[in-house]
């Protein structure tokens, strides 16, 4: 797995060890991205973050900052070690070990707000999030901020939102949900 484009393109991402964490392919992750035509400046959220590898791909072609959750140690450890190998310090990411919506809770308290937020769940839980993130997300947006779900199509996770593009990569569905 790699960074496939921008100042940190080509660059290796290391995966925890067994199947606990499911990393957005190399062939998934470039078609979003030329899907979102540009993320400059972006203020992200990657949730259920697993190895980063879409919140470092929106920092390699120029998001100003990432937050990435993700409540599994083992990948919380890899993710960590891969913003520390690519130099990503922490004005640019911060990793979150919580539970997604307790970070959700904590990010509201603090009155952050993100342009892009990625989620992509345990594809066995992904079905069971959408009321949820469909009540704890919009507080959260920015006028005219995304929302890009990857979830199994057999299971998908829809939010209460409007879509503006749907995709699918085999059994991988792509949602990307804009704010009004």
């Amino acid at each position: 797995m790699r960074v496939i484009a921008g100042s940190l393109g080509g660059r290796r991402l290391k995966a925890p060890a067994g199947r606990a964490t499911r990393p957005t392919s190399d062939r998934v992750r470039e078609a979003l991205f030329s899907i979102l035509d540009g993320v400059a400046e972006a203020r992200v959220l990657d949730l259920f973050a697993g190895t980063g590898a879409l919140g470092i791909e929106a920092l390699s072609r120029g998001a100003a900052r990432a937050v990435f959750v993700e409540r599994h140690t083992p990948a919380a450890r890899v993710l960590q070690a891969n913003l520390d190998a690519l130099g990503l310090g922490p004005e640019l990411a911060e990793v979150r070990r919580a539970e997604a919506l307790a970070a959700l809770q904590s990010a509201r308290k603090r009155r952050e707000t993100y342009d892009l937020i990625f989620i992509d769940p345990p594809y066995s839980q992904a079905g069971a999030w959408g009321a949820e993130l469909s009540t704890a997300l919009p507080p959260l947006l920015t006028l005219g901020a995304r929302i890009v779900v990857e979830s199994d199509r057999r299971a998908a996770l829809e939010l209460d939102a409007d879509i503006e593009r749907h995709r699918l990569y085999g059994d991988t569905t792509i949602t990307i949900y804009r704010q009004p």
